[in-house]
């Protein structure tokens, strides 16, 4: 851990200019308490840096927690080995691709038998936030069990003892993105108003007390548990996909599902404070966590240290050290491929910005976390979904 300054502590041995001066930016907000913690995955984002763990008094910058609200990992740890897995994993790709709606999901009509309760939990719960999310998009009940474009993913893993694990990516999807896009909105227009000058618009915040704040944290709780459930109904899917092509139902033998883009009450150096973790997972002592690495690299099972400088956090991943135009612009298809040789997925250049060298090497990622986590398991992909 280095101290930049005494509102800005980092757990990133790569960490580039902009991001570490976004940072600071960012650390000097007056009610910033006690301080900022960079994440070993840091890397420059929208108003805030993804990879930083944000703890403030009386106020929350919607930007901080960032637009996909409530994203996150879910894993499931099977009772299968890899050899109880057929040698050829494409039918397994492909059922687990016709189960699940990729990218957009604008074109799912509707809400299969088994998402159907999980959609009443968010009516009755949107009913209890005092908010339609219809107003806020009108599918939304259609993107429930919807993957996402991106750096979202399904895959199947092995861990250390050739144990399958699944494994996923997702968050609230459109509704989530538009919730967010409309609070950071009004938080600007509060600037505005009150005549406050901010060194970076992205950095507005709504106060604690007001309607505004109250607004925000009400619609943000729904999208996070949205996020949450999302993970549940395609992971239920999933291991659906999984049990008849193995033809052997699935034992459950540990299930982990954790946010890393929300924001919390908590209580650090005897303060109750909001932690907004942009990029960032909880990692309380013992808490279970999962820390994926880029496309074709291995991902973490991970248990929390309770690390009281970083407020119990960890990194949520490899973080990019190209942007997708400049991996695009960088590499080629044929680089892509060597680096999924092995790998049953799609091979189309789609995925050619989430090639694995345009993010940091998550090997590094993870010794740069080592007080803040002991890991579990390591895992290697065998199978990949993501959507275009």
């Amino acid at each position: 851990m280095q101290k930049i300054t005494a509102r800005l502590l980092s757990w990133a041995s790569m960490l580039e200019e902009q991001t570490e001066q976004q940072a600071r930016t960012t650390s000097r907000m007056p009610f910033v308490f006690p301080h900022l913690a960079l994440m070993p995955d840091a890397h420059l984002g929208l108003g805030a840096t993804v990879g930083s763990v944000i703890p403030t008094l009386g106020a929350v910058m919607p930007a901080a927690v960032g637009v996909d609200i409530g994203c996150g990992m879910i894993a499931v740890r099977t009772q299968f080995s890899r050899s109880d897995l057929p040698e050829d994993l494409r039918p397994l790709r492909e059922a687990i691709e016709q189960a699940i709606p990729l990218s957009a999901g604008a074109t799912n009509r509707t809400v299969v038998a088994t998402a159907a309760p999980r959609v009443a939990e968010l009516e009755a719960l949107a009913v209890d936030a005092g908010f339609d999310p219809t107003e806020v998009l009108a599918g939304w009940r259609n993107q429930l069990g919807t993957l996402g474009s991106g750096n979202h993913f399904i895959e199947v893993s092995l861990d250390e003892a050739d144990r399958v694990w699944l494994f996923l990516h997702s968050g609230s999807r459109g509704v989530g993105n538009k919730i967010a896009q409309r609070h950071i909105a009004v938080a600007k227009q509060a600037m505005e108003r009150w005549w406050i000058e901010l060194p970076d618009p992205d950095l507005a915040y709504l106060v604690e007390g007001t309607s505004e704040f109250d607004r925000y944290i009400a619609e943000l709780g729904w999208a996070q548990h949205f996020a949450l459930l999302n993970r549940e109904e395609m992971m239920d899917r999933v291991v659906r996909q999984l049990a008849e092509v193995v033809d052997t139902e699935v034992q459950e033998l540990e299930r982990i599902n954790c946010h890393h883009n929300f924001t919390q009450r908590e209580t650090h150096w005897g303060k109750a404070v909001w932690v907004s973790r942009k990029g960032a997972i909880q990692a309380r002592a013992g808490q279970p966590g999962l820390i994926p690495g880029s496309m074709g690299t291995a991902s973490y099972v991970v248990d929390g240290r309770g690390n009281k400088p970083s407020l119990e956090s960890s990194p949520h991943g490899a973080g990019r050290s190209y942007s997708r135009s400049a991996a695009r612009r960088t590499f080629t298809h044929e680089q892509l491929r060597e680096a999924m040789a092995g790998i049953e997925y799609r091979d189309t250049d789609a995925f050619l910005d989430e090639i694995p060298a345009a993010y940091k090497p998550i090997d590094q990622v993870m010794a740069d976390a080592a007080d803040l986590v002991t890991v579990r398991h390591t895992l290697r992909q065998i199978v990949n979904v993501k959507g275009d």
